[in-house]
């Protein structure tokens, strides 16, 4: 499928970025997780229901783990427009094949799609199809777990510190969303 779509949508000669996008809520509702501690110790983790959320938007391209996040305070088809001209700012060169899940914002009809885009949906009801699903399980067990914030600019600035760590590591990016069946596949058009 990969493969077919390369070759039917990208321009002959141009490189292709091959990339998968997921947006991400974090907010102060925590989740306390299981942690490691010594014998005869039982740890603590505070707990708190306050809700207020920030977003991320991330596309990460798994063959050579390049990741593109932005930290906006809503989702809608505006904030998500802003984020495909960032992603596309930063790969000019490139036709960026995009693939994502089918929120209501991705098929709005005020949605902006930029010149050196594609968009294609991934089947419905399929998170597990989704590599970038994989980044937010990370950033949320290793930046997150039992944790509690005190305001929505903690969230934030931990959220901010993540992603820059993550996109500075693009092994683990590779390594984390380089699935098989789409490291496998051919990124030129023919």
């Amino acid at each position: 499928m990969v493969e077919q779509e390369v070759t039917r949508q990208a321009p002959v000669g141009r490189p292709v970025r091959l990339m998968f996008q997921d947006e991400a809520r974090f907010g102060r509702i925590n989740d306390p997780r299981r942690c490691w501690a010594p014998r005869g110790f039982r740890p603590e983790a505070g707990m708190q229901i306050v809700r207020e959320y920030t977003y991320a938007f991330g596309a990460a391209s798994p063959h050579d783990g390049a990741l593109d996040t932005l930290v906006l305070p809503v989702v809608t088809a505006a904030a998500m427009s802003i984020f495909l001209a960032e992603v596309a700012r930063r790969h000019p060169e490139e036709f960026i094949l995009m693939f994502l899940d089918g929120a209501g914002w991705h098929r709005a009809n005020s949605l902006v799609i930029p010149e050196n885009m594609k968009l294609e949906a991934l089947p419905p009801y399929s998170p597990q199809l989704n590599p970038m699903e994989h980044i937010w399980d990370e950033v949320r067990e290793k930046w997150f777990a039992n944790e509690v914030f005190d305001s929505l600019d903690g969230i934030e600035d931990r959220l901010v510190e993540a992603l820059v760590a993550l996109k500075g590591n693009q092994d683990l990016v590779a390594s984390t969303t380089g699935f098989d069946w789409i490291i496998n596949c051919r990124l030129t058009a023919t």
